[in-house]
């Protein structure tokens, strides 16, 4: 023990001695609430000094003192109570399991204010890029990684931190010691419970690095379109085109082929089919689908392409390709394409609408066997 904590101990004994009529209980009450509030002042004047020296710095560190405001309040008096149990004339087994406890506490304090410095660096990290611009590929790279590597972090400060706590109690620590030393298959189904979740987290942390999945990607998952709206240390959650929330491990996005349409840039190609007649004018429609898409705000000026590419027995497949700059834009264009050119089909280019043609023999009035007869025509009543 530090010699000025055995002096100041020494000076509580010799007042308490003056004061005899004092019960001990009151006297161990009167020095926890000296020490308690000489913490409270000293807070006072520590965060007004950290406030004067972070004045002129960046928003980092004054956030950062900011939110350290209430962490540090509490450490300081947690060390004044210690420091008055040392002092008071408290016993020594109660007064060593008291400190015990406090210093369980105040490692928990020392994470949970690390905590909040990691926090901060995030949130300062992260204004510096604006998800909400058009073009959002670097924004959502560097959102994608500060987030799922802010909750790992979290994780294994959680982890050491209570680590840590628990050392400083010896019942634990014995207990932990014995536990792993005469029972290794508990700690062999212990890693084995604990298998999924670190898979997720070293999935979490592959995720991170190399990034096949972003914040607000378009995606296909189990057959279902969505964009990515959260990505947790364990699992990922996928807004889908209806507004359904589908829950995935980060490991099934290691595993599992999926689709990312938005994986280097958010730009897409749409694609929408006609199927038209075997005389269909494919000048006149390749002429009307380029002036729809020009005229579309929804086009971004790249790919329009209009091409046949296939021929059944009764008509011509047609493909029309028309970039935009993101998948719900481009979703939006094939929509627009498909109802503007069927409208010009239907309006001015009726030829081009899918028939059925039905042969009759030379010089015959009966269609020839195994031909469809037409119906029959509608006599007014």
């Amino acid at each position: 023990m530090p010699p000025e904590i055995i002096a100041l101990t020494r000076h509580v004994r010799a007042l308490w001695h003056r004061f005899e009529w004092l019960p001990e209980w009151a006297v161990i009450g009167l020095v926890l609430l000296v020490f308690v509030g000489g913490g409270w002042l000293t807070h006072k004047f520590v965060f007004g000094v950290l406030r004067r020296i972070v004045r002129d710095k960046d928003v980092f560190w004054r956030g950062v003192v900011e939110r350290a405001r209430v962490k540090l309040r509490v450490l300081i008096i947690i060390m004044g109570v210690g420091i008055g149990v040392t002092v008071s004339p408290m016993d020594p087994a109660p007064s060593q399991d008291i400190r015990d406890v406090l210093l369980f506490l105040f490692i928990l304090t020392l994470g949970w204010l690390a905590s909040g410095v990691l926090d901060m660096w995030s949130v300062m990290h992260l204004k510096r890029y604006n998800v909400a611009v058009e073009d959002n590929l670097l924004a959502r790279k560097h959102l994608t990684q500060t987030r799922i590597l802010q909750r790992v972090a979290k994780v294994i400060l959680f982890i050491v931190t209570v680590g840590l706590a628990l050392m400083t109690i010896s019942g634990f620590r014995q207990w932990g010691v014995s536990l792993l030393a005469s029972a290794g298959v508990v700690g062999i189904i212990a890693g084995l419970a604990l298998q999924p979740i670190l898979t997720n987290m070293v999935a979490g942390i592959q995720i991170a690095l190399t990034q096949p999945i972003r914040i607000d990607d378009a995606v296909i998952v189990e057959k279902e379109w969505g964009n990515v709206e959260e990505i947790t240390a364990t699992y990922v959650v996928v807004r889908l085109w209806d507004w359904r929330r589908m829950v995935l491990p980060l490991s099934y996005f290691i595993t599992t082929p999926f689709q990312n349409w938005t994986r280097e840039n958010a730009r897409l190609i749409g694609t929408a089919f006609f199927y038209v007649d075997y005389e269909a004018p494919i000048d006149r429609l390749r002429e009307a689908f380029e002036r729809i898409v020009k005229s579309s705000k929804l086009w971004d000026g790249d790919v329009q392409v209009m091409q046949v590419t296939d021929i059944t027995e009764r008509v011509l497949q047609v493909r029309c390709l028309a970039s935009a700059r993101s998948a719900p834009v481009a979703f939006d264009l094939r929509c627009e394409i498909r109802e503007k050119l069927m409208a010009f089909m239907r309006d001015e280019c009726r030829e081009a609408l899918p028939r059925d043609r039905l042969e009759w023999p030379q010089g015959s009035d009966k269609p020839a066997e195994g031909a469809v007869s037409p119906p029959a025509p509608f006599v007014p009543g």
